[in-house]
């Protein structure tokens, strides 16, 4: 049952706090379901079934990367025909087999099928939880807002990494690490049917919008894909950056933990490395969501793309000190993510109508998760042609490269109405 609504319909954090920080707690439980794979599954690929091709090692990064992208940009549509709160719920229930199927899987085909269901799970609930959020506390505290959501995500992804790796070291790879992942689905679930849904508040918003709605087909999917995706430079200038910045994820994803292992760490000292960086992406999207109310979001783009261009840096310079490097290198993404992640997702909510937001960042973040699927396929390609550190060297020309657009194609709306 949901919790009962007797009073006003009011946009703002404070006027709606206890079901912003149940939805904050709903994605803890969406981070963490997914920071079981973070640490353990390349090593699973590469030791327990004996995969010598890097690009096959990283092929489930590449399911769950298209499958994730492909739920984003459904699951904008969906709510057109959804409320918000059926699309939650059902992302839960199609990432039940999840965690068994890490646990026990039989063969690597077995795990790259448990990571499709796992893409739609995180379309489906990532994508519900940040566009409830924006729903409730309106364009004021739209990056604060979307800091807060990403922060819960992020810190439970890095948190349990590196809990995963600890009970690797102790348990092995499997499957007392993926069995964890009970507890999260287990939670979401409850939560996200106590939860309430968000419609009332959109409804609000567009009330008291100033300027005229799009017409009909404006809003819709296709039109909106390619407002979004190209015609709109801000928002081809966010796309492109959000592709790129999970490249960058979906790359040290699967290339981290294979060439830390073989300059000599152990399974613990990876799993430190792989949670230090999504921790801080985690963490530090809370001042940096608030510092994109107050300063503007391009400047945290752009500045954010550049320092994790020198996290790559950093992780071959050091490399004949590989503890150094990993950890170097993971602070350095970590804090560039956090300088991006929530700037982004404001930035596309600034120049999209809330009549089409939904639709919006549906398309945003299909981009953004694309990155994960190219930034594996580039890895495994690269690695196998011309080694582990060439595909660093990609990865820092790339991240470069998309500070560059994202400075010549972002302009601000911060403080106005959004179109």
């Amino acid at each position: 049952m949901s919790l009962a609504a007797t009073s006003p319909v009011r946009l703002g954090l404070r006027e709606n706090r206890l079901q912003f920080t149940l939805l904050v707690i709903v994605n803890v439980c969406v981070g963490g379901l997914v920071g079981l794979e973070r640490t353990t599954v390349p090593l699973i690929g590469a030791r327990t079934f004996g995969l010598t091709s890097d690009l096959a090692v990283f092929s489930f990064i590449i399911a769950f990367g298209l499958t994730k992208a492909l739920t984003n940009l459904a699951a904008g549509a969906l709510t057109a025909r959804y409320r918000r709160k059926q699309l939650l719920v059902a992302g839960w229930l199609l990432g039940v087999p999840v965690p068994f199927a890490l646990a026990w899987a039989p063969s690597w085909g077995w795990i790259v099928a448990a990571n499709v269901l796992l893409g739609v799970n995180q379309g489906l609930t990532w994508s519900m939880t940040v566009n409830m959020k924006i729903d409730l506390v309106g364009p004021a505290r739209r990056g604060l807002a979307t800091g807060l959501n990403e922060a819960a995500g992020y810190t439970a992804v890095g948190a349990t990494a590196l809990f995963t790796g600890y009970l690797a070291t102790a348990h092995g790879l499997r499957p007392a690490p993926e069995l964890i992942g009970v507890v999260f689905v287990a939670a979401g679930l409850a939560l996200s049917l106590v939860v309430r849904d968000t419609a009332a508040h959109v409804a609000l918003e567009l009330a008291q919008h100033t300027q005229p709605p799009p017409t009909r087909e404006d809003t819709g999917l296709r039109a909106t894909f390619a407002h979004t995706s190209w015609h709109d430079r801000s928002l081809r200038g966010a796309s492109q950056a959000g592709l790129v910045n999970n490249l960058n994820d979906g790359l040290t994803w699967g290339v981290f933990p294979l060439l830390f292992t073989d300059h000599g760490l152990g399974i613990a000292a990876v799993g430190l490395i792989k949670g230090l960086y999504p921790i801080l992406w985690g963490l530090g999207q809370i001042p940096t969501g608030h510092l994109a109310d107050r300063i503007g979001r391009k400047p945290l783009i752009v500045t954010g793309m550049f320092v994790q261009a020198g996290g790559f840096v950093l992780a071959l310079v050091l490399l004949s000190r590989p503890l150094a490097a990993g950890l170097l290198s993971a602070v350095a993404l970590g804090l560039g993510t956090a300088m991006v992640y929530p700037a982004l997702i404001a930035s596309v909510s600034d120049h999209a109508h809330p009549s089409r937001r939904a639709n919006a960042l549906g398309t945003y973040r299909f981009w953004r998760d694309i990155g994960y699927a190219a930034g594996a396929l580039i890895a495994g390609v690269l690695a196998d042609s011309f080694g582990l550190n060439a595909t660093v060297v990609a990865a820092a020309v790339l991240t470069a490269a998309s500070g560059l657009l994202a400075a010549r194609w972002i302009t601000e709306r911060h403080g106005d109405r959004p179109r």
